[in-house]
C-alpha cells in the first residue's frame, strides 16, 4: 500500500476498503471459490485486464510446484513440456466476454439482466463478485449485485465518489477519490492492480 500511495497519494483514503477486499478474496479463493467481475464500456475491459493479471503469472513467474513434475511426465506425452511451461492461477470468470450470450439475452430477454444472468449462472455460495461501476447506478450492475447478494456471494464495488445506488448491495465499497469519469478509471487500474499483485504475493512464491 506504501508504493500505491507514494504514486496516488489520494487513494489513501481507499486503504481500509481496499484491504477489506483483498481479505474477501484470499478467503474465497482460499476456500476454493472463484472471482466473477463486471463492468461497463471501459469498465469491461478493465474486468478482462484483471482476469488476465490473475489467470497467469502478473509479477511472478509461478512455476508448478516441483514435486508435481513426475506426476504430469508420467500421466501424458506432454506433460514434462506442460509443467515447465504453465502457470499458477486464480479462477476468475469475466463476464463481459460473453458476446453471444448477451446479445441473445438483449434480444429474447433484456440487455440490462446481462450480468445477474451470469452470476445467476456461474455464481456459487462463497464467490466473489467484483463490479466496477464508475457512477455506481448502472442497473445491471444492480441486478449482478442483488442476485450476487442472494445467492450467497460476497460483493466488492469499485465506484467514484458521489451516492451510487449499488453501494447498499456491496460487502465492501471503493470509492475512487473522483467524480470524472476518466481520472476514476485511472484510480481502478491502480486499486486492482495492487489488489493482484497482494493475491499474487498471498499464494505464489
Amino acid at each position: 500500500m506504501k508504493q500505491l500511495v507514494e504514486r496516488y497519494p489520494q487513494l489513501e483514503s481507499c486503504q481500509r476498503d481496499m484491504e477489506m477486499a483483498f481479505s474477501i478474496m484470499k478467503y474465497s479463493f482460499q476456500s476454493g471459490g472463484k472471482l466473477l467481475v463486471c463492468g461497463n464500456g471501459g469498465s469491461a475491459a478493465d474486468c478482462s485486464h484483471i482476469a488476465g493479471e490473475l489467470l497467469k503469472g502478473f509479477l511472478k513467474k509461478r512455476r508448478l510446484a516441483e514435486e508435481l513434475r513426475d506426476t504430469w511426465t508420467l500421466a501424458v506425452p506432454d506433460g514434462r513440456f506442460l509443467h515447465e511451461n504453465l502457470q499458477g492461477a486464480l479462477p476468475v470468470i469475466s463476464l463481459p466476454e460473453q458476446l453471444s450470450f448477451s446479445t441473445a439475452l438483449a434480444n429474447d430477454v433484456r440487455g440490462d439482466l446481462n450480468y445477474a444472468q451470469l452470476v445467476y449462472a456461474y455464481g456459487r455460495e462463497g464467490d466473489v463478485l467484483l463490479a466496477l461501476n464508475t457512477s455506481g447506478n448502472s442497473e445491471n450492475i444492480k441486478y449482478a449485485l442483488e442476485t450476487a447478494k442472494v445467492l450467497g456471494l460476497k460483493n466488492i464495488g469499485l465506484s467514484g465518489m458521489g451516492n451510487g445506488k449499488i453501494k447498499e448491495f456491496c460487502d465492501v465499497y471503493v470509492q475512487a477519490p473522483s467524480l470524472c469519469t476518466p481520472e476514476i478509471q485511472e484510480y481502478h487500474l491502480a486499486v486492482y492492480h495492487t489488489l493482484c499483485r497482494w493475491l499474487e504475493e498471498e499464494f505464489f512464491l
